[in-house]
């Protein structure tokens, strides 16, 4: 048995990909779900945040980031439009990497606070969830148009 876990290639990949690709979603679905019951601060609070930043109409922006999240969340849950709620999420995560958690440094907590390491992970999962789900247009039995990844 302990020879078996020292082989390189794991012998039954997908349920370890569903439950990162299930676990992200969830983690993720809780910002926009706090955001939808807190409606009231998405606005002035987080619309502010992001007008305070730079980028206009902040409050719109702020809406469209939670109903994004929530519409990627839930293709991950049911495991339908995989590649395009991946890359979702990867843009607003990494914009939230780069303007909010990179400031604070790399920590979440310990030697600090709202640092991006927990973004990190959760960029790392997504696109190991990306991979899994990303094939070749001549493999997916399509052709024309669409994104062609590169080997």
């Amino acid at each position: 048995m302990l020879r078996r876990w020292y082989k390189t290639l794991p012998e039954n990949a997908v349920p370890g990909i569903d439950i990162v690709r299930l676990g992200v979603a969830v983690i993720i679905l809780m910002h926009p779900l706090h955001g939808f019951y807190y409606y009231q601060d998405v606005a002035p609070g987080f619309g502010g945040y992001l007008s305070s930043l730079g980028y206009p109409m902040g409050g719109v922006l702020a809406w469209l980031i939670l109903v994004t999240q929530t519409a990627c969340s839930l293709a991950l849950i049911v495991n339908r439009w995989v590649v395009p709620a991946c890359l979702g999420h990867i843009v607003i995560v990494t914009f939230g990497i780069i303007h909010f958690h990179r400031p604070h440094g790399w920590y979440v907590t310990g030697p600090g606070e709202h640092g991006m390491e927990w973004g990190f992970i959760l960029l790392v999962c997504l696109f190991g969830v990306l991979r899994a789900y990303w094939r070749p247009l001549a493999e997916a039995g399509t052709s024309g148009g669409g994104i062609r990844p590169t080997s």
